[in-house]
């Protein structure tokens, strides 16, 4: 039962004036508290003679009874002593309820006793453990509620009144209050409504008071609500169905009796007091004169402790207070319109109180919930209105309320309150006024601001094809209201950019990084499958709802297209929905019925002609349609309300023929109860569509009565008639509640809400499917950002746009910034461009301002600053996620450069970060900010040495031109600090250094926008942002070294583009030239796969105009030099080095570059340090160059042949390590060694001598040098061709052509050179004896030696070299003799040697071949024994047999 819990509940107890809880009295204070109120009573009683002494006939006096029985309490009170837990409360209390219940007591008696009986109760003397406390309750609230007493003036009899309302409401606060019965709580209610109502007529303080105490008394009985077990919660007697119908029943009878169940009597709101109610013309006021009578025809269920029951009974006549409205009779004096507020007021706070406490309990208990859903509902739907915003906010207070506690039940409801009445009210549907709107507006937002609401009017509604898009609506309209329209900024614009913004925080605070992005919908459904009835398989499974609700509203929305080519041509749509398999592609009745029955947003014109056209096709939808109604338990007027609320009743009798034909078939099949046959149905339908044209057709001046109604319908059903009250009952349904035939599309908003729509809706609601909870539902986040991202950003960019006000900017950049995080969290690229390309025209930086003017507008721009802000802040935290936007925030960084506002460390990239040791924040800008607040031109061209004069002597002119910029003022300065700070917190700086962690695709489309960025107002500020671009390019790439290959080609052909279309220096070509020498500096170390592709990248400075590459030569050189000392370990290829040899060649002419390059040379030279068979030759051929350039003075050529000899050694190294069978390697090794010399040959011609004698001297280093290298006899064969014989040649040609100022000292250079010829001879003869052709070689060696000997000099022959050769020919021949290689045997051979020797040295052959042992030679063969030939370093060779 529902008593069974009430043990528990303890209220608190009346607070002293010093806010201590009073201690309950016992014993003797208890007694004496009790005598003093008695004292009080009698006292009062006293002052009035009626209450003296009464003298009967005889004599003997009297005295009254009342004062009898107070007397007699006061005796028996301190006789009890310590027996107070037995005594029962009734025997103290019931001398006071006497006194109040007595009519022939005064105001002023009846309210002292009133203050008694509240004194006890409010001293916690009865409590859930005392002695008959439940017959105490009972007594006392059954004397206060049938309080009567004479009314002398209006002052005391409101004093009563309100003693009254204090005793009821501590009966229900006091601790025992638990034992009231269900019918006493009733009681209270009523006697203090009745209060409320005569108060209207009193004082201000007892209105007050008397409503204070009807908000308490709810507030007390539903505060127990959550504390109710779930129960039966019927009234065995009064039990009402409380369903679709109950709203077409007032609560009260005319008398303003409950409906049965003998509760005591309320009376009806308005009409005017009853005599014997509260009056003050000096009659006895009557509260309760049926009390006595009620309680003996009460239900039993009425005397059990209260809960549920009476909570029914109060909240449904709370509810019917705002029914009554309709029926009030307004008297001469009356104010309508303050009654048409005063009241739904005075219900609608009670009521809101009621389900504030009761909460979600309501759900518990079906009888108060079915109250909501129906007829609370019903009332709300129509005061939401009312043209009052009082009354307005009040309704949506309560369903607000009931959203939050009871939203799962209110599924429909809530969607026609959003529906009919916000969105309605918005969009001044009705002509609602701006203050209506802004309460509506407010409300909208609210509820937007609870975690899930969006998200749950989406999945339950907009993914439903039977229901509105109310996610969209909301959306759309809140998107709509925040555009101020011709007109200024108002309250409304505001609170909906709050709701968009709301809406977004909401979405934002559900997301997750597990947030999951769906997958993209079909273009197109493979096959028709029928879904118009389809529910989802399981709603607790989370990804099984998630694709269920995407999959209908992918259907919904192909739907909706279908809808609108069928309110266009009905034949096109269903040929359309058909194309889509939205409809089988051989249509069936079925499915076009549930077309016409479940889609919103058709015609409803269309749709009854199609229902009632006679062809065989359209007759079986009409049936397929009548049957997707469940009629069961309807009454014949609201079947038919619900029927017709779907299409239009066509205007041919014979299209309604079918229609209703169809309609009565289904009818009479689920409802035969009272109709005989379909027939009988109709019969009564025609009867019911022509009774409701009657009554509510203006032009029909004689209405239809009941009598003529009832007549027109005698012997229908089945020959007999219908029952009269059936008969009756439609009647009044339809006169009183019209069938409306509207042809208004779905897809609109609907139509004030009426009781013959809400009939409809309430239908509906029995086969609604379940309300999808919120915690589902953040799976859907992504589609219905989708939706609300376009409408945000604009609504926010307008709002933004036109409010000054620092806290709504603030707001609006807390939407932007909430939208980003979405946007980036769900991949989606656009939305983010689209809100920072909305953001970029807020920050100013876009607009062509002078560096005075942007510094003071700019710092006074709150709106352009906190733009500023929130574009880097979007660019930092969610630049992976942006593309196309990289080209406005590198505009407006751009912007801030030509200002001179950016940071010195912008430019850094991720090693430069790393080197630097303390500097870890953004600095001061790069220009001379300290001394002024003016634009700064961009620092100069570094300083470099230049060969041009001119070049020189325009540097002059310019330091000569230039002139002190003038000082800023004290406005400026501050100004310029204050945009200093924003640039701060902008962190631009991060955007480029932190670039290494964005997505490729962002990656590429930053540094796109950075190469095409390259426009400035004239040609010297173009040329400014192209530099500022492009060292960004190289900072980003930079930071890119793990993936260079997303941005090589583009950086490559940027730079390209600029080195190929500079034909003069300056800043831009000097930054790119010097960018890719530092690219390939930065990436040669960790990109060995890329080494090849970054040096051949170097070419570009090769093809540098000549004016650009003699102004850039050195500083290009020294980072050669650099790059090369850094990373030569990691150059491994031919193609990599012959890029770095051409490089420094090129400087070996170059005065300042010189120096640099053969520093570079010398490094990978010296010592073989790098030399490798991939570089050898190309570093030859440099060393040659440095050699033979007279740049600079001689020891740098002589150092460049020590490098050209020294690396022979180099050669025989790698030889050494080869193995016999390398034959490949030890070939190359030769071609090697033989360009080598042949490098030296060319520099020994030089014309300084001291080059051209070391020259000879590292190549005679370079051939005797070669022993450990594997040269076979054909390398020598061509040494002796290209290099000995050539180099003779030249040098004996020089001495004959050339002065001998220009060529000093030829003889010793000829001499060196004969003496190297003798050496390599000797040295390889071991080789070159054997082979054929060594006798040419032989003979190219004795023409030289002979030509030398004719030389001569200045016109004399040589000493020197005649004394030389001929000593050198015949150590070689005795070397030759020794070895066997020269003997009379061979005539041919000997007779050629001696031939040329005699034009040598004549004598020579008898010195080598003396005649004996010529002779003993021819005479016989000799044995030639090996010995060792001993060959001297100098000039002779000693032979030892």
């Amino acid at each position: 039962m529902v008593g069974a819990n009430k043990q528990s509940k303890v209220y608190p107890s009346i607070r002293m004036p010093n806010g201590n809880s009073p201690q309950p009295l016992r014993g003797g204070g208890l007694a004496c508290m009790i005598n003093s109120e008695i004292g009080a009573v009698l006292a009062v009683m006293r002052r009035n003679v009626r209450w003296g002494v009464r003298y009967m006939a005889d004599d003997d006096h009297l005295e009254h009874p009342l004062i009898i029985s107070l007397k007699e309490l006061r005796k028996m009170i301190f006789s009890w002593q310590h027996q107070w837990d037995n005594i029962s409360p009734v025997l103290y209390l019931q001398p006071f309820l006497d006194v109040i219940q007595s009519d022939e007591t005064g105001a002023p008696i009846t309210g002292v006793a009133l203050s008694s009986v509240y004194k006890i109760l409010s001293f916690d003397f009865l409590d859930i453990n005392t002695l008959k406390v439940d017959e105490a309750l009972s007594k006392i609230v059954d004397a206060v509620t049938s309080c009567r007493f004479e009314v002398t003036d209006p002052a005391s009899e409101e004093v009563v009144l309100m003693k009254i309302l204090q005793v009821l409401l501590a009966c229900i606060k006091c601790n025992a209050s638990s034992k009231l019965t269900n019918q006493h709580v009733c009681n209270i209610v009523n006697t203090c409504f009745h209060v409320v109502h005569q108060a209207s007529s009193k004082g201000e303080l007892l209105q007050r008071t008397s409503r204070h105490t009807m908000h308490e008394l709810v507030r007390c009985i539903f505060s127990y609500l959550p504390s109710i077990e779930n129960g039966e919660d019927a009234l065995s007697d009064g039990d009402r169905a409380h369903g679709q119908e109950a709203h077409q029943q007032d609560a009260y009878n005319a008398e303003g009796e409950l409906l049965g169940n003998g509760y005591v009597i309320l009376g009806r709101v308005g009409e005017s007091p009853p005599p014997d109610g509260f009056t003050s013309n000096g009659s006895n006021a009557d509260l309760g004169n049926k009390t006595e009578e009620a309680a003996k025809t009460a239900d039993p269920v009425t005397m059990e402790p209260y809960g549920i029951p009476c909570m029914v009974e109060i909240f449904h006549f709370l509810c019917s207070l705002l029914n009554a409205m309709e029926n009030i009779d307004f008297g001469p004096r009356s104010n309508p319109i303050a009654y048409d507020e005063d009241v739904p007021l005075f219900a609608l706070g009670l009521i809101n109180s009621a389900i504030e406490l009761g909460g979600a309990s309501f759900s518990r208990h079906p009888k108060l919930l079915v109250l909501i859903q129906d007829e609370l509902f019903l009332n709300l739907m129509q005061f939401g209105l009312s043209m009052s915003p009082l009354i307005l906010s009040k309704v949506c207070s309560i369903v607000h309320n009931l959203y939050y506690f009871l939203r799962s039940e209110l599924k429909l409801q809530l969607e026609a309150f959003c529906s009919s009445v916000l969105l309605r009210i918005m969009q001044s549907k009705h002509g609602a006024s701006y203050q209506l709107q802004e309460v509506a507006m407010e409300t909208l937002v609210d509820l937007c601001r609870q975690p899930y609401f969006i998200a749950e009017m989406y999945g339950n509604f907009d993914c439903n094809i039977s229901s509105s898009n109310l996610f969209e609506d909301i959306v759309n309209l809140l998107s709509k209201s925040a555009f101020p329209v011709n007109a200024p900024m108002s309250a409304i614009h505001i609170l909906a950019l709050d709701g968009l913004i709301a809406m977004t925080k909401g979405m934002n605070e559900r997301m997750t990084n597990e947030s999951p992005i769906p997958e993209k919908m079909p273009s197109d459904l493979e096959s028709y499958t029928s879904f118009w009835t389809v529910a989802c398989e399981n709603y607790n499974d989370i990804d099984s709802l998630v694709a269920f609700l995407r999959n209908m509203k992918y259907i919904k929305r192909k739907l909706t297209i279908g809808a609108d080519h069928f309110n266009q041509d009905p034949k096109k749509g269903l040929e359309f929905l058909q194309s889509v398999h939205l409809l089988p592609e051989k249509l069936d009745p079925t499915s076009v019925a549930c077309f016409f029955r479940y889609t919103k947003g058709l015609d409803k014109n269309f749709v009854g002609d199609y229902l009632g056209n006679h062809d065989d096709f359209s007759i079986q939808v009409l049936n397929e349609f009548a049957r997707a109604f469940d009629f069961r338990g309807m009454n014949l007027d609201n079947a038919l309300r619900v029927f017709l609320e779907n299409f239009r009743l066509p205007g041919e009798s014979q299209k309604i023929q079918r229609v209703l034909e169809a309609f009565s078939e289904r009818y009479y099949e689920q409802e035969p109860n009272i109709l005989a046959n379909k027939d009988a149905a109709l019969v009564l339908s025609y009867s019911i569509i022509l009774l409701n044209t009657d009554q509510h057709n203006t032009q029909v001046k004689k209405k239809m009565t009941e009598e003529d109604f009832i007549r027109n319908n005698r012997r229908i059903n089945g020959g007999n008639d219908l029952p009269r009250d059936y008969l009756s009952e439609l009647y009044h349904s339809i006169c009183q509640n019209e069938i409306r035939l509207t042809s208004e599309q779905g897809g609109s908003l609907p139509l004030m809400m009426i009781p013959s729509n809400w009939i409809g809706l309430m239908h509906k609601s029995k086969q609604v499917t379940p309300f999808i909870s919120c915690d589902s539902l953040a799976h859907l986040d992504y589609d219905m950002f989708a939706l609300l991202s376009g409408p945000t950003i604009a609504a926010i960019s307008v709002v933004f746009d036109q409010v000054e006000r620092e806290d709504v900017l603030q707001t609006c950049v807390e939407g932007f910034l909430a939208v980003a995080k979405i946007a980036a969290c769900y991949n989606l690229e656009e939305v983010l461009d689209d809100l920072v390309v909305s953001l970029c025209k807020f920050t100013n930086l876009l607009h062509s301002l002078s560096p005075e003017e942007f510094t003071l507008t700019f710092a006074e721009d709150t709106k352009a600053r906190m733009a500023t802000v929130a574009v880097f802040t979007i660019a930092n935290r969610y630049g992976d996620y942006l593309r196309t936007a990289w080209k406005n925030i590198v505009d407006c960084i751009l912007s801030l450069h030509k200002l001179g506002f950016l940071p010195s460390r912008l430019i850094s990239d991720a090693a430069d970060n790393v080197d630097s040791s303390s500097d870890t924040g953004l600095e001061q800008p790069s220009t001379s900010s300290k001394k002024t607040v003016a634009h700064v031109p961009p620092p100069p061209v570094p300083h470099r040495k230049s060969s041009s004069f001119i070049g020189r002597f325009s540097q002059l002119l310019y330091l000569d031109t230039e002139e002190p910029p003038p000082q800023p003022t004290e406005e400026e300065l501050a100004a310029h600090r204050s945009i200093i700070e924003v640039i701060r917190e902008c962190h631009i700086d991060s955007i480029f250094a932190e670039s290494k962690f964005l997505q490729a695709e962002s990656l590429s489309q930053l540094t796109q926008s950075l190469i095409s960025s390259r426009k400035g107002n004239n040609v010297q500020e173009d040329e400014t942002v192209s530099v500022f671009c492009l060292e960004l390019l190289i900072t980003v790439t930079l930071n890119n070294r793990d993936r260079i290959m997303l941005l090589w080609q583009s950086v490559y052909e940027h730079i390209a583009n600029i080195v190929q279309s500079s034909t003069m220096p300056g800043l831009l070509v000097e930054k790119a030239v010097f960018g890719l020498l530092k690219i390939c500096h930065r990436l040669l170390p960790y990109k060995e796969n890329l080494t090849d592709e970054l040096l051949k990248s170097l070419q570009l400075v090769l093809k540098l105009d000549a004016r650009v590459a003699d102004a850039y030569c050195e500083q290009i050189t020294m980072e050669v030099m650099r790059l090369v000392k850094a990373n030569a370990i990691q150059v491994r290829s031919h193609v990599g080095w012959r890029m770095i040899t051409s490089l420094i060649s090129i400087t070996a002419r170059h005065p300042e570059a010189s120096e640099p390059g053969f520093e570079t040379l010398s490094f990978v030279m010296s010592d073989g340090a790098h030399l490798s068979p991939a570089n050898y030759v190309l570093c030859i051929n440099a060393a040659r160059q440095f050699s033979e350039s007279h740049v600079g003075n001689a020891s740098r050529s002589v150092k460049s042949l020590d490098l050209m000899g020294g690396s022979v050694f180099s050669l025989a190294k790698w030889s050494k390590t080869l193995g016999s069978d390398a034959t490949k390697m030890h070939h190359d090794i030769a071609e090697m060694w033989l360009r080598l010399v042949q490098g030296l040959r060319k520099v020994c011609v030089d014309q300084r001598e001291e080059v051209r004698n070391h020259a000879i001297l590292m190549l005679q280093l370079s051939l005797t040098g070669a022993e450990g290298i594997c040269l076979s006899g054909e390398i020598w064969l061509q040494c002796f061709d290209l290099v000995i014989f050539k180099l003779l040649d030249d040098l004996l040609e020089i001495a004959k052509e050339q002065s001998p100022k220009d060529y000093r000292n030829m003889e010793s250079s000829i001499s060196n050179s004969v003496k190297l010829m003798s050496k390599v001879l000797l040295q390889s003869l071991q080789d070159l004896w054997r082979m054929t052709s060594f006798a040419k070689v032989w003979v190219g060696v004795l023409n030289n030696m002979e030509r030398c000997m004719k030389m001569k000099f200045r016109g004399k022959r040589s000493e020197k070299i005649h004394e030389l050769v001929p000593e050198l020919l015949k150590n070689i021949l005795l070397v030759m003799k020794a070895g066997g290689m020269l003997a009379p045997i061979d005539d041919s051979f000997w007779e050629l040697t001696w031939l040329h020797v005699k034009n040598i040295a004549p004598k020579l052959q008898e010195e080598v071949f003396p005649a004996k042992e010529l002779e003993q030679l021819h005479s016989k063969q000799p044995v030639i024994e090996e010995g060792n030939i001993l060959v001297s370093s100098g000039e002779t060779t000693t032979t030892t047999a």
